[in-house]
């Protein structure tokens, strides 16, 4: 791509010269047509509702100072006149009807992809694109081009039908490309506001994570005190689980990334028991939380899953939490059972207090332009930059010099490398299923019981994490995303700023789906970034206290650690009955039983007959007992209840992931 201003034919030749093979699937997948929501699947009648004035997750005064203009806005709820009405939202917040319109005049709406990819990306555009045009054949649509960077150096692509058609449905960013540059700067607002005017353009559509759509806050703030026609939407993406909360029910990507990293770990598991003599250690994705890893140990019943949140609760040191796997390892050992799999968040050093406070002080005096970093970078062997790095660590704490020098050498130099763009030890980079396994390895040389039953341990590392962020989107994914897509356009067209998409309801058929926005500064707290308080959004950690996934994960692990009760998933489905193809993730199954009918709802477990009957959790726990009704709805397929209240599948029905959750959660 050019290095400023846009060069439309150049580009559009570049991916032309693109020569990748496009298989059968990638044919069938472009041609697969996402199920949109009813509200939304015709953009005439369409109506939004506002609730009352929000405020942010904590220091709502400091945040309001930093965004007077976009701060206290109402939710929105988006209904249609043409529908029959809708139940009250889940948190029964009351909305009223509110005087926006969609306006159907031609719109200029950009859109960027920021960060990390996440299967469903190019779906959100393939949304906003048709969508926009459904409005008004005369739409434009922008594609900025390299991240944020594109917006500010007026880089982009006009996203046309040949275009995007070519990228339903797929995997990566390749469209666009991506990139992790922000909208930080004074220099940066300054020139993306010059590039918005300069296109004329009636919105920005900002897809990305936390970090990226607190940018879009920013940049939302910045146009309105500019007083500029420029919107900012933001679209939640991030395959890590931790943009959630009780509004944004999950992020895109999760779901297809969560299903490919399983697969590859049953995978481990079956070569695992077939060879019987290696143990697998699996770093995952997630810096700052365990969801992956949690949300994977529940799908395939590894024999060890860290839960950093856990080890952060209970306060426990890197000596305990090795402790505890050895002991695993080795009384697994003594029953004739050598072999394993490990599952570890990359994030998990971060979570365990000691080495907590080792790293912010590294993130801290290493920082970009700190005297200690340059004097660093001058030094030219790795085993300098360590010694100098003991000296310092000398001077400030020796509980931090003691807990660097029980790393190996080999963590001890990745520790020093450059920071990522927040300023933080880049923990992807660290191999720390690496150090677990050298851990292990000289706990069980001192376990007397487990070297005299002459058994060898064998380590071996593996990283997935690249692996599931650019893979073909599941069916879940490209539905949501799709839908996401469609509701930034409605909300660029009715001229909402500073709002972040909503589709919720995900537990539900894709047709009772409801669609909204929320203020992202109602997501928003202030935590240190840089030495300096800085409004983010706030992150979803796992709940180890109330959540209803980690609750049993606890209930199993302990049988799952010393017995073989693996769960082989197999690869994504796109093909087949909904109810293997469709299943929304795991994730908000468990999550939305913590506060509505168990199983799920009756709109998606509910009797044939009648149809309107609810199904509470008393009536479920009679009728596992004596079933009251012969078969059940689920995600379009009907089901007969056989003795003990199993679902069970018709003979032309294969094995479905929803009806195994199901089956295996009620007990």
């Amino acid at each position: 791509f050019l290095s400023s201003n846009h060069s439309t034919a150049k580009q559009q030749r570049s991916m032309k010269s693109n020569k990748c093979a496009e298989t059968l699937v990638g044919k069938l997948r472009r041609e697969f047509e996402p199920r949109v929501p009813t509200l939304i699947e015709s953009l005439t009648g369409i109506e939004f509702n506002v609730g009352p004035q929000t405020s942010s997750v904590s220091e709502s005064k400091e945040i309001e100072r930093l965004f007077p203009n976009s701060y206290g806005q109402p939710m929105v709820d988006i209904t249609n006149r043409n529908q029959n009405p809708q139940s009250s939202d889940a948190h029964h917040i009351e909305f009223n009807k509110s005087s926006q319109n969609v306006c159907t005049n031609a719109l200029r709406i950009g859109v960027v992809l920021s960060g990390g990819q996440a299967p469903g990306g190019h779906n959100v555009i393939t949304g906003l694109f048709d969508a926009l045009k459904e409005l008004n054949q005369a739409s434009v649509l922008l594609g900025f081009t390299g991240g944020p960077k594109g917006v500010v150096m007026n880089r982009y692509i006009e996203l046309t039908t040949g275009v995007i058609d070519r990228y339903r449905n797929t995997g990566g960013f390749d469209m666009l490309k991506s990139g992790r540059e922000k909208f930080q700067t004074q220099l940066q607002l300054e020139a993306s506001l010059k590039t918005v005017t300069e296109n004329n353009l009636d919105g920005l559509v900002v897809i990305g994570g936390d970090g990226s759509n607190t940018y879009a806050a920013l940049l939302a703030e910045f146009f309105a005190q500019r007083q500029s026609k420029c919107k900012v939407i933001g679209v939640p993406k991030t395959i890590d689980g931790d943009l959630q909360n009780e509004y944004i029910e999950i992020s895109f990507g999760f779901d297809s990334a969560v299903k490919t990293f399983s697969e590859m770990i049953s995978n481990l598991c079956r070569d695992a028991l077939s060879a019987a003599k290696t143990w697998h250690f699996v770093k995952l994705m997630g810096r700052d939380a365990s969801q992956v890893t949690l949300e994977c140990a529940l799908q395939t019943r590894v024999n060890i899953a860290l839960i950093g949140e856990e080890i952060q609760s209970e306060k426990l040191l890197l000596h305990d939490v090795t402790e505890l796997m050895v002991d695993i390892i080795e009384e697994r050992a003594l029953k004739g059972k050598n072999y394993g799999v490990v599952l570890i968040p990359e994030g998990v050093i971060q979570f365990i207090p000691t080495m907590r406070v080792l790293i912010h002080y590294l993130n801290d005096a290493l920082k970009e332009g700190s005297e200690h970093l340059i004097s660093i970078e001058k030094l030219v062997e790795v085993s300098d930059k360590i010694k100098y790095v003991r000296e310092l660590l000398k001077k400030h704490s020796k509980s931090c010099l003691a807990n660097f020098d029980v790393l190996p050498r080999d963590i001890q130099a990745q520790l020093l490398l450059e920071r990522d763009t927040h300023g933080n030890i880049q923990l992807s980079q660290v191999p720390i299923e690496q150090l677990f396994i050298e851990i292990c390895e000289q706990k069980l040389r001192k376990r007397g019981k487990y070297m005299a039953s002459k058994t060898k341990f064998r380590g071996q590392g593996h990283f997935f994490g690249y692996d599931g962020r650019s893979c073909f989107p599941s069916n879940f994914d490209a539905q949501y995303c799709y839908s996401l897509g469609r509701v930034s356009t409605l909300l660029v067209a009715a001229g909402l700023n500073g709002y972040m998409a909503r589709v919720y309801d995900l537990e539900k058929d894709v047709k009772q789906w409801r669609v909204g926005a929320v203020p992202i500064t109602m997501l928003m707290n202030m935590e240190i970034r840089h030495g300096q308080p800085t409004p983010v959004i706030k992150k979803c950690l796992v709940d180890v206290d109330h959540g209803k996934k980690f609750a049993y994960f606890i209930k199993h692990r302990d049988e799952w650690a010393v017995e073989d009760c693996y769960r082989y998933v197999g690869p994504i489905q796109f093909f087949g009955p909904t109810g293997l193809t469709d299943c929304p993730p795991m994730n908000v199954l468990l999550k939305k039983t913590n506060d509505i009918k168990w199983p799920i709802d009756q709109v998606d477990v509910r009797p044939i007959q009648p149809a309107s009957q609810s199904v509470t959790k008393s009536d479920v726990t009679r009728k596992l007992v004596q079933p009251a009704q012969q078969s059940y709805l689920l995600w379009g397929i009907t089901f007969p209840v056989v003795p003990h209240g199993h679902l069970a599948l018709s003979q032309s029905t294969t094995s479905t992931c929803a009806v195994t959750i199901f089956n295996e959660f009620l007990y």
